[in-house]
């Protein structure tokens, strides 16, 4: 049975294009039904056309409030019949107007461990803080996204990324995003076919 799968975006979509890749090659028993994007000039729009996947610009109107939108845009995506709803670089933090409708079935991608970097610029922090000797290493993590809450919901997969001496941002964030695009489509691919409850699913 193919899953169909909602991707939600803001920017350049490279983890939607591996996903979009896993998807084409068999890896992942799934199909991207819709790529929704809040960013007008985002090129992960380009990426899903070029899939020949549905891809829309879902602005917010400026008469709307957070919710409206959020309510807007849920009662969008349940007429996609999605089985599973994915952040991939989507930067705007979801209200219970939109995540009522979808529990259990909304996934986020982080570029850090859980409890280190929530929010934006996660990789640009975690560098500095190596530069100042507070870490080691830092990581990548697929949760859950139950509620409100920045990067903190129940996490399904994680992955250590070590930062080396030699490290620059660029180097680092390369390496990142690297293990971001298999991490993402594992950690999908234990969904789908073992049909694992996110409730159920051990947790890292």
């Amino acid at each position: 049975m193919i899953s169909r799968l909602v991707v939600l975006i803001s920017g350049n979509g490279s983890n939607l294009q591996a996903i979009l890749d896993a998807c084409k090659s068999g890896e992942l028993p799934a199909s991207v039904v819709c790529v929704i994007t809040n960013k007008a000039d985002a090129y992960g729009l380009v990426r899903a056309k070029n899939a020949g996947v549905e891809a829309i610009h879902f602005a917010k109107l400026t008469t709307e409030t957070r919710q409206e939108y959020d309510k807007r845009l849920a009662n969008y995506v349940t007429t996609k019949q999605p089985d599973y709803i994915i952040l991939a670089g989507w930067m705007r933090i979801l209200s219970s107007a939109f995540l009522s409708s979808f529990p259990n079935k909304v996934i986020n991608l982080h570029p850090a461990l859980p409890n280190t970097f929530p929010g934006t610029h996660a990789i640009e922090r975690a560098y500095e803080a190596y530069q100042r000797g507070e870490i080691r290493y830092t990581g990548v993590m697929v949760h859950l996204v139950p509620d409100e809450g920045v990067d903190n919901g129940p996490v399904l997969a994680t992955e250590i990324v070590p930062i080396h001496k030699e490290d620059t941002l660029e180097s680092l964030e390369t390496r990142l995003h690297q293990t971001e695009h298999t991490l993402l489509v594992k950690t999908i691919k234990t969904l789908l076919e073992k049909s694992v409850l996110p409730s159920d699913y051990p947790l890292h």
